[in-house]
């Protein structure tokens, strides 16, 4: 059976120049159990704190006839897990779809991080400022579908924001809350602890490095908070692991390294900019580790042409352990890392070649800039397509018996980008028809072409269901 992924909630991006400095908390916090006698343990001081920095988000959209009353409803997962409910009775044309979310304010001018989800096809974002019947209106300063995190700005002054933690001060059975809307029902404070960190090939967002968390997240906690028991951020709350709908104790926090390194772009250029390198990478298996004197890192199996790391001299079989004095424990660490960066800036890598260590510097190109080629590509409803080579296969290291439409590329602002897809996406089904191949991808679109679709895709190696006009 596969695992469901349930989001809990695009809109055209405003560039708002500007820089932000964060509210750090301070470093090295004291970890400790509580050991008073006749006390009663209560967080609800540091709770009053957080919670007025948490806002409810309210959007309308504009919605065809054959849509859902509410976008929550319409998610398919969301049909799938409540069934009748989640079936809604038609609507008159240009009738409002209403959905709520959650945001944190991130400095006291107005300025509130949330997930790109709560505001996808938006036309109109409303927040409401705990403890206020106010409603303000929010612009949307920049959005990154890639890390499914967005910026929007309400026009107001003085608002308490969020003190940030540090990524290194997180630690496994930390005690967590997670502040958000759950359901519509208002501001609501659910406990738990921090139950793993560093997970990724969820199948959520392209760049994944979750803080996995028992405390209870429902739909309306997206772009919520999770604190620690200081009151401090440590991510941003993003979906939950269901087969039922119900919560199981499973949910992915967007952590806060994350989420600073994302704001701080969005809120300066209205957009992310990543660095790249141009290598495909893998782990280090059992198998490989008596090859290499260091047990952890990604290894190099191929090297674009005219990439920055062909320029840095990079070769195949080399071994990326860290990177500007960080440790790369897996590929992903090592993407997540890189990405992290802006084009242009330089880095440092710490390769093992030949069991010698070398020292490599290396000055990144643009993500967005790069060619990701690799085959012949037709473009439909917003979608770059190739057929599934065995190039494609290795290169993305795909099991060589799927099969399907490969997704090289989406159009920003189009449907498609609109309604979830990704680069590196593989259609698989659309409605009932099987894809094997971008032709039959291509007469599928064209046989649905103007209804709502319902398109199944491969998310390495998760089966998600996108629903697409």
């Amino acid at each position: 059976m596969y695992k469901s992924i349930l989001l809990s909630t695009l809109l055209s991006t405003s560039l708002f120049a500007g820089s932000i400095t964060f509210k750090n908390a301070p470093l090295k916090p004291e970890h400790r159990l509580p050991n008073g006698k006749n006390e009663i343990l209560s967080f609800h001081d540091v709770l009053k704190d957080s919670m007025n920095a948490v806002v409810n988000i309210s959007t309308k959209t504009i919605v065809e006839s054959n849509q859902a009353n509410n976008r929550l409803f319409n998610d398919p997962f969301f049909q799938e897990f409540f069934g009748q409910r989640g079936q809604q009775k038609k609507q008159a044309p240009n009738q409002q779809d209403n959905a709520l979310g959650s945001g944190v304010i991130v400095s006291d001018d107005g300025y509130i991080v949330t997930n790109n989800h709560v505001i996808a096809e938006a036309d109109e974002i409303m927040v409401t400022v705990n403890g206020s019947n106010k409603e303000y209106k929010a612009k949307v300063i920049g959005r990154d579908k890639g890390s499914d995190l967005a910026v929007i700005k309400i026009e107001a002054k003085n608002l308490e924001a969020i003190t940030f933690s540090h990524i290194e001060e997180v630690k496994l059975g930390d005690v967590v809350f997670a502040i958000g809307n759950p359901f519509g029902v208002g501001q609501t404070v659910t406990q738990g602890i921090v139950s793993a960190l560093n997970k990724s090939h969820v199948g959520i967002n392209k760049y994944e490095n979750f803080i996995q968390t028992d405390a209870s997240i429902n739909p309306g906690n997206s772009g919520g908070a999770l604190i620690d028991s200081r009151g401090a951020l440590i991510g941003i709350n993003a979906a939950i692991l269901s087969q039922t709908g119900g919560n199981h104790g499973i949910g992915f926090t967007i952590p806060v390294d994350m989420v600073r390194n994302v704001v701080s772009k969005l809120i300066k250029d209205g957009k992310v900019s990543r660095g790249f390198m141009g290598v495909n990478i893998s782990e280090v298996t059992p198998s490989l580790k008596k090859l290499y004197k260091q047990e952890q890192g990604a290894i190099v199996t191929d090297i674009q042409a005219d990439s920055p790391a062909q320029e840095a001299g990079l070769q195949r079989g080399d071994l990326i352990y860290s990177v500007n004095g960080k440790k790369i424990k897996s590929p992903s660490d090592l993407q997540r890392i890189v990405t992290s960066f802006s084009p242009d800036q330089t880095i440092k890598l710490a390769i093992e070649r030949e069991k010698e260590t070398l020292i490599k510097k290396l000055t990144l190109s643009s993500l967005s800039g790069s060619s990701n080629i690799l085959g012949k590509l037709t473009e439909v409803e917003g979608l770059r397509l190739s057929n599934l080579n065995k190039k494609i296969k290795k290169t993305y290291h795909i099991n060589q018996n799927v099969e399907g439409a490969f997704i090289e590329g989406v159009l920003e602002r189009s449907q498609a980008d609109m309604s979830g897809f990704m680069a590196g996406d593989i259609i698989i089904q659309i409605e009932n028809k099987s894809i094997a191949s971008v032709e039959d991808a291509v007469e599928a679109f064209k046989l649905f072409k103007g209804n709502t679709k319902r398109v199944y895709v491969n998310r390495e190696g998760f089966i998600l269901l996108l629903v697409t006009k």
